[in-house]
């Protein structure tokens, strides 16, 4: 029903629940639960992770965590107790190793769906949703283990837990606050309380909510919170003493710090500052960080200017609506309520006024710590799904014409129509590159094993995650020419009949043609990746061993273990030991092995 003020303002209502659910599925189903079976596991931190889960599962020792026979204290342990479960459900394979992503990401979708939706309407809501299950990022750095999307929900979980509790008022949301955050500080460590901290205290402080502090619970919460986090660390510090006596961070043989000073000084406050021992890690160049969100947001971030260019014209309100004694008239608000009471629509409005601080203050904390820090591609993820719920919500508001409390839009439909001719612009590139790598490549036999056709450019010392991507080389397209031809088809017609769709005024069409081209280009995009199993995995050569060894053989790794872990984690059940790391021997610098 259109509002009497404006009668060209388009209904908020959006899709059925039903059909966003159909749609929502089927992409999920798709994209990433498909995914879920190949390539085998990978060398490095993939394999790597699963055989702490796999010590484990058959080890039943879910304190002290061991890494190829190692002790492993860098992480705390709730991925892998997650990862052993389904180990001990499903076997020890690809499919249990990456379903916690998989869930998470499911999550995250649904959690974004579902605060969306409360705050900017259902078609925002379907939107955000969409963000999540399509960009580039959550599904790129879900193709591994690492705990980040499982951070990344609980840590949603709580920020929805948070805001929803002090609009309730029920203390059931906020012991469900302070489980979410335990469980997030045993996925990722100390970083989850003050992730959510730096979010959560402005909001209090500045809408004038801190004298409610004793609705939060902060006695039974906190007490409730040591009783799911503390257990583990106090047992592993109990069974992991200081060995010998170890001064400094350089550890010598006989004297090694405990787990005490190794999690939390030395992986923790150290790592931050990047002073940890070993040096197995790398920083991203400060230009690049910042830009490679525009990839890992993409499609979506064409829509950040957006979001960018209403925040700014709104700068004069920020504080309306955001305390309880602030806002409007009683006539604005009865202008504005066409169709719904007065109170659940000023209810829903400084609902959807403290989401967007809340979000916001939680996103942009979490990329200024890690623009700091030392960092991988990956480690912003948390802050990801809230972007994503933001920009869907402008996104959603632009189409339907409505902007802040009903008043006059903020902004043209033209920045969706020059957003989504960009799309099309770059799809018409990416295509055209691909076209020509396939043209070059149409004469050279296909070739299984793809390591053989890329370079060794060892990029970043292959400390950053996309190190790999630098190997690539005009014969590798040889092994890809079904995926690279499904994604120059895909987006040389998906982002142009979006184009249209949007030029027409057919916006819900040509949004929607957005998340379906993205959702078909990572099917391709995995495709590939799965091509590449020779390059990132061991496991063809872990299958020889097992076909021509014999368990009395010893495997010897030289060098670090990651470079062979997947070896290690196939060969596990025939040897039925360890392998032998042959290292150099341990120097101040702490270069060359994540075990030392």
């Amino acid at each position: 029903m259109a509002s009497p003020q404006n009668p060209k303002i388009q209904s908020a209502q959006g899709p059925s629940k039903l059909a966003i659910w159909a749609l929502l599925g089927a992409i999920f189903l798709a994209v990433q639960f498909a995914s879920l079976f190949t390539p085998p596991l990978l060398d490095d931190v993939d394999a790597s992770h699963a055989q702490v889960a796999q010590h484990m599962d058959e080890s039943g020792d879910w304190i002290t965590m061991k890494l190829d026979g190692i002790r492993y204290l860098e992480k705390p342990p709730l991925p892998y107790w997650i990862n052993a479960t389904f180990y001990w459900i499903f076997g020890q394979n690809v499919f249990s190793t990456h379903l916690p992503n998989t869930l998470a990401i499911l999550g995250l979708a649904w959690l974004s769906w579902l605060w969306v939706s409360r705050g900017w309407g259902r078609r925002a809501g379907l939107y955000a949703a969409l963000c999540v299950l399509t960009s580039i990022g959550p599904f790129l750095f879900t193709r591994f283990a690492i705990p980040e999307a499982l951070l990344s929900f609980l840590l949603l979980y709580a920020l929805w837990s948070f805001i929803t509790g002090l609009e309730s008022r029920l203390p059931i949301r906020f012991y469900g606050m302070w489980a979410a955050l335990a469980l997030a500080t045993l996925t990722k460590g100390l970083i989850a309380p003050v992730f959510f901290a730096a979010a959560a205290i402005p909001l209090l402080l500045l809408s004038g909510q801190w004298r409610r502090w004793r609705e939060l619970k902060p006695v039974t919460g906190v007490l409730l919170f040591l009783a799911i986090a503390a257990p583990w660390h106090i047992l592993c510090g109990l069974a992991n003493p200081d060995q010998g006596h170890p001064v400094g961070n350089h550890p010598t043989p006989g004297n090694v710090h405990g787990f005490w000073y190794f999690y939390f000084v030395n992986e923790h406050f150290l790592r931050f500052l990047g002073g940890r021992f070993p040096h197995d890690y790398n920083k991203i160049p400060f230009a690049w960080y910042w830009l490679a969100h525009l990839v890992w947001l993409f499609p979506w971030s064409l829509f950040l200017p957006a979001l960018l260019v209403v925040a700014w014209r709104t700068r004069d309100t920020w504080m309306q609506h955001l305390r309880r004694d602030s806002g409007q008239t009683v006539d604005f608000y009865l202008d504005h309520a066409a169709r719904e009471d007065v109170a659940s629509y000023v209810a829903r409005l400084k609902f959807r006024v403290r989401s967007t601080w809340l979000l916001s203050l939680f996103a942009g904390f979490t990329l200024l710590f890690f623009a700091l820090s030392t960092n991988q591609e990956y480690y912003t993820f948390p802050a990801w799904t809230p972007m994503l719920m933001l920009i869907a919500g402008v996104l959603a508001n632009v189409e339907e014409r409505r902007g802040p409390e009903g008043q006059k839009p903020l902004l043209s439909q033209k920045w969706l129509s020059g957003a989504q001719a960009v799309f099309s612009v770059a799809g018409i590139l990416i295509a055209a590159a691909l076209a020509w790598c396939l043209w070059e490549s149409r004469n050279l036999p296909f070739v299984s094993d793809i390591g053989t056709l890329l370079a060794h450019r060892d990029v970043g010392g292959y400390t950053l995650s996309m190190s790999h991507f630098f190997d690539l080389t005009g014969p590798s397209f040889a092994a890809l020419r079904l995926p690279a031809a499904i994604a120059a088809i895909t987006l040389l017609i998906g982002p142009a009949l979006g184009w249209t769709f949007r030029t027409r005024g057919k916006h819900l069409a040509a949004t929607l043609s957005v998340a379906l081209t993205s959702a078909v280009f990572l099917i391709a995009a995995h495709i590939a990746f799965a091509r590449f199993e020779p390059m990132l995995s061991s496991k063809q050569l872990a299958d020889t061993i097992v076909s021509k060894g014999s368990p009395s053989d010893s495997f010897l790794i030289y060098g670090d273990q990651s470079d062979a872990s997947s070896v290690v984690f196939y060969t596990h059940n025939f040897l039925h030991k360890p392998a032998y790391i042959v290292l150099e021997p341990c120097s101040p610098h702490g270069n060359g092995s994540s075990l030392l």
